[in-house]
């Protein structure tokens, strides 16, 4: 009998070339399918809550996997791990979840942070591909400032990649917020973008990110980041921020799609 599995997934999305399959690229999808084929033998398709892009890091990723062998969560999750090595993937979670659980489409939450390390002139190079690196301060009162005017139920299309598959440019968005760790001096401010929906477009996360670091350079005004949301047009906002700023950190799931091991028994 087929048993559906929910895969709470890890990885430094550096050396892939984002999470979906791809031909002449090696993506988290494929290390991901090849490590289940080489615990049960079964070819399987993988579905995700999140497709990030090249670069892009997961703490949290959420995947689903049907497989008709039959073992326990541990089994599961450190067989999986053993055949994803050498790669910077590892399954953190896994669990056996019902047949109508899907890892996106039943989504009700994700949750992403976006990494800056700003006035530091050196570069970092313990947080390479880690984290946005601006050698200058930024003013972050003034980009949660401006932030704020993102916050809620908007037509994004000027936060919106021209490739973006998405049906609508309307999203909710929960939470968009700086937050800062405090370090010395040498290390430089860490400061990261929380954004929190049910659902985000297509780098909108990245985009949204380099505008308000125009508004942080003094560069443009808090209310200047309305003006764009208000003109639904992409060439208005900022440039792009880079990938191996932004991870995925979580997501959420109604609580009755999880089942325990012992029903499966």
């Amino acid at each position: 009998m087929t048993q559906r599995w929910k895969l709470t997934l890890e990885y430094d999305g550096t050396p892939f070339s984002g999470w979906q399959r791809q031909e002449n690229a090696f993506s988290v999808q494929e290390c991901l399918e090849k490590a289940v084929h080489g615990f049960c033998g079964e070819t399987v398709t993988a579905h995700v809550a999140g497709r990030t892009d090249a670069g892009v890091h997961a703490l949290g990723q959420v995947a689903h996997v049907d497989i008709e062998k039959t073992a326990d969560e541990k089994t599961v999750r450190d067989a999986i791990n053993f055949h994803m090595r050498p790669h910077p993937a590892v399954v953190v979670k896994a669990e056996p979840v019902d047949a109508d659980f899907h890892a996106r489409f039943s989504a009700i939450y994700r949750v992403y942070c976006y990494k800056i390390i700003m006035n530091r002139r050196a570069d970092p190079v313990l947080h390479h591909n880690r984290a946005w690196h601006v050698s200058w301060e930024l003013d972050v009162a003034k980009m949660n400032k401006a932030a704020k005017h993102l916050i809620g139920h908007h037509d994004f299309s000027s936060f919106r990649a021209a490739e973006c598959q998405a049906h609508s440019p309307m999203r909710s968005l929960q939470r968009l917020e700086f937050t800062e760790h405090k370090h010395s001096p040498d290390f430089g401010r860490h400061i990261e973008l929380w954004a929190e929906a049910r659902s985000f477009l297509h780098h909108q996360i990245r985009n949204m990110a380099g505008t308000l670091r125009l508004v942080g350079e003094g560069k443009w005004q808090p209310d200047d980041v309305k003006t764009v949301l208000e003109a639904k047009d992409r060439t208005k906002a900022g440039p792009m921020a880079p990938a191996h700023g932004l991870y995925f950190v979580r997501v959420d799931y109604p609580s009755d799609f999880t089942k325990g091991i012992d029903s499966m028994l």
